[in-house]
């Protein structure tokens, strides 16, 4: 004959059970609460963080230039000349900040790019990175134009502009890492146009076509006369492995090229340049070198000691 004691065990055992699935839940509850209010807190410290107003204190530049937009991902700043009713940048940049973040990784700490734009006066562009005091240790892109109309097409070198300023953000502070060792060997505008492509192609923008016309066209002196960088070299190779390629270069930079703490230490020579960029394609570039750059014997021997020097960057000869 069972006792109390024995009756009441099965019953202890099922409440013990209840129990335990009860609180099993509330604590995945919990955590989601917790992960939506980090999201949340860390949106709202990112917004908080960027100044309605910011005085610029480099080169030649003194405007004191206010906020018109910002999110999670972007800041816009215009001077006072800029046409307040102009908005395109809002989303554009917006789109690719944070396509280049999905591609290349974080960037300053608080995820953000910082864009200025200036009207009748400083014409052109510059980056400049978060590891840098002379703009406030944030990733920025100043846009200028001495046209008493600038910016308000929204259309062609509108987009042209920033969307250059930010491959160099993206070369000069890609993986943690500062400095671009292969600015030297392709120039201010070489990286930029694969990328410049690349995103508006990502970004299905008509915009692509047209730069991909563009770049088809233009011929460099460098590192030989009449180079086609765009048609012999970065569209072939972007063609083998698409926005992966470009963004695994930086990726075996920033794993293997000689750098002093978080600064690269020296620049790289075409040897290294295509033995890298042999690597994150996969397959020896060296053939498609010589077609787009020539290959003299002092690459050979650059090319040759980047494999010793480097041997984990590995591909396969075709």
């Amino acid at each position: 004959m069972s006792t109390t004691t024995e009756r009441a065990v099965p019953v202890y055992k099922e409440l013990q059970g209840f129990l335990l699935c009860n609180i099993a839940l509330i604590m995945v509850k919990i955590k989601r609460m917790l992960s939506i209010s980090s999201i949340l807190l860390c949106t709202a410290l990112s917004i908080t963080a960027q100044p309605a107003s910011w005085q610029e204190h480099w080169f030649e530049h003194v405007q004191n230039v206010q906020r018109v937009f910002s999110d999670s991902d972007v800041a816009i700043y215009y001077d006072s000349d800029v046409d307040r009713s102009i908005t395109w940048p809002n989303k554009f940049l917006g789109d690719v900040w944070r396509y280049t973040k999905r591609n290349y990784g974080n960037f300053s700490s608080d995820g953000l790019l910082y864009a200025i734009f200036h009207t009748g006066k400083y014409s052109g562009g510059h980056p400049s990175t978060y590891f840098d005091a002379s703009h406030d240790f944030r990733d920025v892109i100043d846009c200028g134009s001495s046209d008493s109309n600038a910016w308000k097409s929204g259309t062609d070198n509108d987009l042209d502009v920033p969307a250059h300023e930010v491959a160099h953000v993206v070369e000069f502070a890609n993986n943690g890492v500062k400095g671009s060792p292969a600015f030297r060997l392709w120039g201010d505008s070489k990286w930029a146009e694969i990328f410049i492509y690349d995103v508006y192609n990502n970004l299905w923008l008509p915009d692509a076509t047209r730069s991909y016309n563009l770049n088809m066209e233009k011929r460099d002196n460098f590192p030989r006369e009449n180079t086609a960088w765009f048609r012999d070299w970065f569209y072939p190779i972007y063609s083998h492995g698409g926005s992966a390629v470009l963004s695994r270069f930086f990726k075996l930079l920033s794993e293997n090229f000689p750098r002093n703490e978080q600064s690269y230490s020296r620049d790289m020579n075409w040897g290294e340049f295509v033995h890298f960029w042999s690597g994150a394609a996969g397959v020896n570039l060296k053939p498609l070198a010589t077609t787009a750059f020539h290959w003299p014997d002092d690459w050979e021997t650059m090319f040759q000691n980047a494999k010793r020097d480097f041997p984990n960057i590995r591909y396969i000869d075709l």
